[in-house]
């Protein structure tokens, strides 16, 4: 019995310091404020979305939350207005796996608001948006595309998702529909070993924030840090394909 017990005592020590050293992972330290800017972040109303557009909020930015569900947007952003103390936040109405949707949202963004400085793609497809994207004397806008999160036609069933950004997975709501059982028994290994959303979002602000790393535009970023790819992924001419093969799929001009 003793001896079990020091088994479990030993691998719950092991996982809390992997946890603090390695799964907290860097933070962003931008003091940057975001007065007089606008910024749209899609799927906001849970999860790294949600807690993206909280810190964009704090920082004095006008947020878009661009949400499929209306209630679940409406009340994420009573939410955010709440932790953020700001009053410049906005719910639009956005199903990223519409393509009319798509173009309804940007046209409706186009004509309410006068500008846009940041796009932080946090889930699916606005390119419509790009031509639209101003650039500031201190702030360069980036468009953050951090997962793509693919739908069956059921709205309850996710038919894949690649959760393993940043040097570690994310504990966010994605899995709210997967059963109790299932959500009781993976608890310890998310607590210990998944970032919380707040660790998770942290390279996101790093990018959209960080001044001085203009030149790094593109490159792909883990814990705050850019990161080299595999050599395909590097590839230019498969990546012109891949834009242009997804334009055709979109229908895109």
């Amino acid at each position: 019995m003793s001896v079990v017990l020091l088994v479990v005592g030993v691998v719950i020590g092991v996982a809390y310091i992997y946890h603090h050293i390695v799964v907290k992972g860097e933070r962003c330290t931008s003091q940057a404020k975001l007065h007089g800017k606008t910024v749209i972040v899609t799927g906001s109303n849970t999860g790294i979305g949600k807690t993206t557009a909280i810190d964009l909020a704090r920082r004095g930015a006008r947020v878009i939350l661009a949400c499929r569900c209306k209630q679940r947007g409406e009340a994420a952003l009573e939410e955010i207005k709440r932790e953020s103390g700001s009053n410049q936040v906005v719910f639009m109405q956005l199903d990223l796996g519409s393509l009319k949707s798509v173009r309804t949202f940007a046209e409706t963004f186009l004509k309410s608001e006068p500008r846009l400085d940041m796009l932080i793609n946090n889930a699916g497809r606005t390119a419509q948006l790009l031509s639209y994207l101003t650039i500031s004397h201190s702030i360069i806008s980036y468009l953050i595309i951090l997962r793509a999160v693919l739908r069956s036609n059921s709205k309850d069933q996710l038919t894949k998702y690649n959760s393993f950004f940043f040097t570690g997975a994310i504990s966010s709501e994605l899995g709210r529909n997967t059963s109790l059982f299932l959500q009781v028994v993976l608890k310890p290994i998310t607590t210990f070993f998944f970032k919380n959303t707040v660790q998770g979002c942290q390279t996101t602000l790093h990018c959209a924030l960080q001044e001085g790393i203009e030149p790094l535009s593109g490159r792909y970023f883990s814990n705050c840090t850019v990161r080299n790819l595999f050599a395909k992924a590097r590839d230019d001419a498969a990546a012109r394909k891949l834009w242009e093969i997804s334009e055709r799929f979109c229908d895109l001009p």
